[in-house]
């Protein structure tokens, strides 16, 4: 069953194409300041180890804050730990939050062509348990901040990233709650047992790379065992409508992607409310 979810799921990163590491023990974390971005907001670069490979991590929070707060870990897009990644890691700074966005290649590795994102990406579709390794290892960098209150943890993550939180949630991540933007759905089965984090999905009504039959799909599989998720749908937004680089994107690989104002705006504040309730 799961060799039949993993090539499914590298015919999605192909079709895609076509048309748009494990560590138990505590990796010691070099932390390198950059550049505060807003009032407040502090960020470093951070390294930290995932499965025998170097990762370079972004965290941000609020130096104004003099408690521990909630922790969010961000797993980019297919493209890698971009700057738009990072800006999410601030904004979350500036809600009071401590974030990190995570390298889930390895070695800071970005790109922004959809072949190569496709290959790098396809070997977590297919190997879960690789993708929950290194989702784990950068939460044990983030853990290691003085500011995280290590009792609150939630991870977000978008297109790709968006599938990743679903299935380290599904695998039986402890996290308080996962939320999925415009992420793929067909993943890894929903196991009452494993499944404990709150999950919210923020979809885009008109993503063609998540089709109404695998929405159906994920829903029946979380009603099936109960899952406590939400499931937000915005009209007319296309895949990746979080994004304000999407549109540009799309043109230049000629992919059916782009930004969307109202549900990028729409889908943030569904998140912010989510994190209250979890976190209360």
């Amino acid at each position: 069953m799961k060799q039949k979810l993993g090539f499914a799921f590298l015919s999605l990163i192909i079709a895609a194409i076509v048309s748009c590491n494990d560590q138990s023990s505590k990796p010691a974390t070099e932390q390198q300041p950059t550049e505060t971005k807003q009032p407040g907001v502090k960020t470093l670069d951070v390294s930290y180890a995932g499965d025998n490979t170097t990762m370079k991590g972004y965290v941000a929070y609020d130096t104004s804050l003099d408690t521990k707060r909630p922790a969010i870990l961000i797993i980019p897009e297919w493209w890698g730990l971009n700057d738009y990644t990072k800006m999410r890691a601030r904004e979350l700074a500036k809600l009071g939050y401590i974030a990190m966005a995570m390298d889930m290649y390895g070695n800071g590795v970005t790109t922004d062509s959809p072949a190569v994102a496709g290959k790098l990406a396809g070997q977590f579709y297919t190997k879960p348990l690789s993708a929950k390794a290194r989702i784990e290892a950068a939460m044990v960098a983030l853990k290691s901040f003085t500011e995280t209150d290590t009792g609150k943890l939630a991870a977000i993550g978008y297109c790709f990233g968006g599938a990743m939180v679903l299935n380290a949630a599904k695998l039986g991540e402890p996290f308080k709650g996962v939320v999925s933007f415009h992420g793929n759905l067909a993943g890894v089965p929903a196991n009452k047992d494993l499944l404990k984090a709150k999950v919210l999905v923020c979809h885009g009504e008109a993503d063609p790379f998540v089709k109404p039959e695998e929405v159906a799909q994920f829903k029946k599989q979380m009603d099936s065992i109960k899952a406590d998720y939400t499931f937000k749908s915005y009209p007319n937004a296309l895949h990746a409508f979080t994004n304000p680089q999407a549109t540009e994107l799309g043109k230049k690989w000629n992919l059916p992607i782009a930004y969307n104002g109202a549900a990028d705006t729409a889908s943030w504040n569904d998140m912010k409310t989510f994190f209250d309730t979890i976190f209360k």
